[in-house]
């Protein structure tokens, strides 16, 4: 099957829900709890992305979550490669931070905001405590995956830890550490939203409760499908990095 038809076939996929959604929402659905497409865009840019504290919310919160999906990428591989390059590392590390990563970090809210505030700096940690996990958990499995024999052999010929962590390490777990970045990124994302629901007073999680106890289902979802393309975008953006740095695997 040509890439032509992969994409005609997205596109048929896509408009069938959008008729059905249009069709479910303007005949059943209570105009109160629910909105059509039509009415969703009708208001997308008066309402919401028109009004300049909607649209100063949405920008606050991509700056939150590249921020913090930033710092989750260095941190992450950096302590990810430190437990990883040592037997000594897995067996003493490793198992504190899976015991880390099991804990559900909505429950921790409390503690990041009185350490870190309720503005920005709050939700940037909160949502790179939801992103590192990942990265360091993918990366030490990817390093694990790496055949030992290239890394005896590069060590035999005179190179050091760091030219084999350049040059042997990394191009055999860079599959697995842009698919972490992806779980990373979506995680960020959700985390950065929750802080914002919990403790926001002008920021996303402001907006959603007020159009939600407003009973305004279409500024809702309008808001709810930009933070959707928001996050489209930042993984296509992963993706054509992916892309970019795997091209040697062709």
């Amino acid at each position: 099957m040509s890439a032509w038809h992969i994409r005609l076939t997205r596109l048929v996929l896509i408009a069938v829900l959008l008729a059905a959604w249009e069709l479910y929402g303007r005949a059943f659905a209570n105009s109160s709890y629910f909105a059509p497409p039509s009415q969703v865009l009708l208001v997308l840019w008066p309402k919401v992305l028109g009004d300049p504290r909607v649209r100063l919310a949405v920008e606050l919160a991509l700056f939150e979550v590249v921020s913090a999906f930033v710092l989750s990428i260095v941190a992450g591989v950096i302590v990810g490669v430190l437990i990883g390059l040592t037997d000594l590392g897995r067996r003493a590390f490793y198992p504190l931070i899976l015991l880390l990563y099991a804990i559900p970090q909505v429950i921790l809210i409390p503690l990041f905001m009185l350490g870190f505030g309720i503005g920005p700096a709050g939700k940037i940690a909160f949502g790179f405590s939801h992103g590192i996990f990942p990265i360091i958990v993918n990366t030490v499995a990817g390093m694990r995956n790496v055949n030992p024999v290239l890394v005896r052999g590069t060590e035999a010929l005179g190179a050091s830890r760091i030219a084999v962590v350049r040059y042997v390490v990394l191009p055999h777990m860079v599959t697995t550490l842009f698919a972490s970045m992806r779980l990373a990124m979506t995680m960020t994302l959700l985390g950065v939203i929750l802080a914002e629901l919990f403790v926001s007073t002008a920021g996303i999680g402001y907006f959603t409760q007020l159009f939600a106890e407003s009973f305004a289902p279409a500024p809702l979802f309008a808001l709810i499908g930009t933070l959707a393309v928001m996050a489209i975008i930042l993984n296509e953006l992963v993706r054509l990095a992916e892309a970019r740095f795997t091209r040697w695997k062709d």
